[in-house]
């Protein structure tokens, strides 16, 4: 049996959600067996799952030390051996990981396996960090990636790194990042800026240009023409939920394979063709200005993230179509 104190930051959190955050490498079946067996309880009481915790609040997991190691072990090792695969970068202040597309950056519900939770156990897995004696802090990204765009994402180890991070990417004066994104049609101009404001719908989840939205600017650079696509060179001058895709979709060229804000018959033609139901998004490099510390080591530097045998295929099929 282990006991958890519920801190400020948990505050409110429903009991079942609590427990597969702390239990997030068990199975579910193995959870919900806990709670028919009354395994769980707050403050000495058994509650019900949706039971919202309170500060302070002691939550007392009946498992044994062994199912607590193990669940901890395996999941460790195993995520230890996939995000090698992955890193782009890697020092003691920060890890660059190039996240593959269908995976979420951070999770929306417990049940969803996240780079982030990944990046946590491998950091773990290899002593860099332990949760017992650094319970104010945990490693975690300094932006998103949506869960089908593929490339770079940025993670602070500690927490001067993490703060510094969030400040580049908020202001982008220090930081620049380029994707690499393949359109609907061919582009006229070999570059250009799109300057056009974005508002969210939060209840759709979505985004369109408006004016009285928020200043968003995009701008692209023409790498390569096809019969009936355009693959550009994409940079961000604003960091708004969606802007790439919203912004292509506003001047007629949506990103192919978007589901929300794309051309549909196309999205529907390129899936039959070449199994790809994505959007053809991929964050591939990304540049630093001179920094101060702890990441002074990053300045004046360049990562790319190489794009993924799904893409990298799609456009030798695509290249060897145009010798043709």
């Amino acid at each position: 049996m282990r006991e958890f104190i519920i801190n400020e930051s948990e505050n409110g959190l429903t009991l079942e959600k609590y427990v597969f955050k702390v239990l997030k490498n068990a199975p579910s079946s193995f959870i919900y067996k806990l709670f028919r067996k009354k395994d769980i309880k707050v403050n000495g009481h058994h509650q019900d799952r949706k039971y919202r915790l309170n500060n302070n609040d002691v939550v007392a997991i009946y498992a044994t030390e062994q199912q607590f190691e193990e669940f901890e072990k395996e999941k460790a090792l195993e995520a230890n051996l996939k995000i090698k695969d992955w890193i782009v970068y890697e020092d003691k202040n920060v890890l660059f990981i190039n996240k593959p597309r269908g995976l979420l950056v951070q999770k929306s519900n417990p049940r969803d396996e996240s780079l982030d939770q990944l990046v946590v156990e491998y950091l773990m897995a290899t002593n860099q960090y332990d949760p017992n004696k650094e319970r104010g802090f945990i490693p975690g990204p300094a932006h998103r990636l949506d869960r089908n765009t593929s490339g770079l994402v940025a993670f602070g180890k500690n927490h001067a790194s993490l703060e510094l991070l969030f400040e580049l990417f908020k202001n982008h004066d220090l930081i620049n990042k380029h994707y690499l994104a393949l359109v609907v049609g061919q582009m006229e101009n070999e570059k250009g800026t799109i300057d056009a404001p974005l508002k969210k719908d939060e209840e759709t989840n979505t985004v369109k240009v408006a004016k009285n939205g928020k200043t968003a600017k995009t701008v692209y650079k023409l790498i390569k023409k096809y019969d009936e696509f355009s693959l550009l060179d994409v940079t961000l001058l604003t960091g708004r939920t969606h802007q790439i895709r919203v912004h292509m979709a506003y001047i007629n060229h949506p990103i192919v394979g978007d589901a929300k804000y794309g051309n549909f018959a196309v999205n529907k033609e390129f899936k039959q063709k070449y199994g790809f139901s994505s959007q053809f998004l991929h964050a591939y490099k990304m540049g630093f200005g001179d920094l101060p510390e702890p990441l002074s080591k990053l300045s004046r530097k360049e990562f790319t993230a190489e794009p993924r045998e799904d893409i990298a295929n799609i456009l030798t099929e695509l290249d060897n179509i145009n010798e043709d």
